[in-house]
């Protein structure tokens, strides 16, 4: 069978569809960055609030900027914007359900214009954004930013696509949509509203002021693992329901949305799907940033290190569990404000069990990827809180020293490792310079800051980082469970 709108009802026995007529949706939603996560998050929610009857005119229009998403083009277009969402609990049950909540993709390399009239439709009220942590940045200097700066009508980068939408708006008396981050990142709308209105303000300073009077962009907190989609994955959907799908989604049970109440054009009713709006996403964000995604590095340079492959071997192994419990309540949670109507400890032991799911089969070098973007954001802001309080560090400071030495791209039985990281070749040739000089790696102020001029940090620091050499991942972390 293949993904067709007439031919998937016909496989309804073996696999839920849309309970709702697409062909009444519209859409209300541009989303830029379709990849795995969005489509079990986001799109999963207006999915669900469709199957109730609500939100028919909160369809969702995805946009792909890169290369790498020409192939996401060609699979949603034949598929009619279909694909399964299979969530994989741990004991082996499988939940899948046809998504159909997203209406139209757009390749904007194709016609980059025909994404700038949908930005300036009325209809679109919201803009969302799962553009990873690298793509917030907003740097005159570079070649991309040049090009929209020149060619305002002929962008490529999000926030060239995003101001040009709203100047057109304002030029034609249309209020302006909101803004919403669901990238993980500390405070994401914030963030977003800051690149906005600089790219703004380079194109016209007026239009840089009126982007950050007039534009909301709402903080928000995303939280559902989703490994990246393998051929496995498909065959799977084709062997239990009879179905060919060029991308499904693979993802766990658990999943949460946190998010600020600021849509001036209105939203869909999302607390009616389970997502908790709020007045500040701060307390929420933080737990998440701190405990899950942290936790993540904490666990991934080690596991590499060892030998392990998948998340879930790695947790599972009693050494690992206790080290990333011992982060958690000695170093992470110390860092925390209150969190409104969240048990912790609940939240920890549901963590582990989260990371130990077999059938997720989440990879090791998924987390190890552009770890000069995550570590900066997610763990380091616990060892300065942890420093300015007198607390523990050596777990953290432990954690860097583990992407130090896996970042010398090869492993303790001498077999080469793929660093994947946009500053790659700068953080390799400082992890190979680290055996003659220690403070190598962490000298690297764009991303370490100042924190290489703290005795307590570097001593820390440079004694996990001599147990990894000397004695080896293993071993390294054994010294901690003694």
């Amino acid at each position: 069978m293949t993904f067709e709108i007439t031919t998937l009802a016909e496989g309804s026995e073996r696999l839920a569809t849309p309970r709702y007529d697409r062909a009444g949706l519209t859409a209300g939603v541009v989303h830029f960055g379709v990849g795995g996560f969005h489509r079990a998050h986001q799109a999963m929610y207006h999915d669900v609030l469709m199957n109730d009857g609500e939100a028919h005119d909160w369809a969702i229009c995805g946009v792909g900027l890169l290369p790498a998403d020409e192939r996401m083009r060609d699979v949603l277009t034949a598929q009619g914007g279909l694909y399964t969402l299979m969530v994989k609990h741990a004991d082996g049950t499988v939940e899948a359900r046809v998504i159909g909540s997203l209406v139209e993709y757009l390749f904007a390399p194709d016609d980059p214009d025909a994404v700038l009239e949908r930005l300036a439709d009325e209809a679109i009220r919201i803009v969302s954004l799962t553009v990873t942590e690298g793509g917030y940045q907003v740097d005159p200097a570079s070649p991309d930013v040049e090009h929209d700066l020149r060619e305002p009508g002929n962008p490529r980068t999000t926030f060239g696509f995003v101001t040009e939408g709203l100047r057109r708006r304002r030029e034609r008396g249309l209020a302006p949509f909101t803004v919403m981050s669901c990238d993980n990142l500390p405070r994401n709308g914030d963030l977003t509203r800051d690149a906005c209105s600089a790219f703004a303000r380079l194109r016209d300073p007026e239009l840089g002021e009126w982007v950050e009077r007039e534009v909301r962009f709402p903080n928000s907190m995303v939280d559902r693992i989703t490994p990246v989609t393998s051929d496995a994955d498909r065959a799977d959907v084709t062997a239990r329901f009879g179905v060919e799908d060029g991308w499904p989604v693979v993802c766990e049970p658990w999943t949460q949305w946190v998010l600020e109440d600021a849509f001036p054009l209105g939203r869909p009713p999302y607390e009616a799907a389970g997502v908790q709006m709020v007045e500040d996403v701060d307390p929420y964000e933080l737990m998440k940033l701190r405990l899950l995604n942290a936790s993540h590095q904490a666990l991934c340079y080690f596991a590499r290190l060892c030998g392990y492959r998948l998340v879930h071997e790695a947790v599972q192994d009693p050494l690992f569990e206790r080290f990333l419990r011992g982060y958690m309540d000695e170093e992470a949670t110390p860092t925390l404000p209150p969190v409104p109507g969240v048990d912790l400890e609940a939240y920890k032991d549901a963590l582990i069990e989260r990371f130990s799911n077999p059938e997720i089969r989440d990879t090791i070098a998924r987390l190890c990827a552009e770890s000069s973007d995550r570590i900066p954001k997610w763990l380091l802001p616990v060892i300065r809180d942890q420093l300015d309080r007198d607390g523990e560090i050596r777990r953290s400071a432990a954690v860097v020293a583990s992407w130090a030495r896996y970042a010398e791209g090869v492993d303790e039985d001498g077999e080469p490792i793929e660093v994947v990281d946009r500053r790659r070749e700068e953080l390799v040739a400082a992890a190979r310079r680290q055996r003659d000089d220690p403070d190598a790696f962490v000298g690297q102020r764009d991303v370490f800051g100042d924190l290489a001029d703290d005795p307590r940090f570097l001593e820390a620091y440079r004694g996990a980082l001599r147990s990894l050499h000397e004695h080896g991942a293993r071993a390294t972390l054994e010294s901690f469970a003694r």
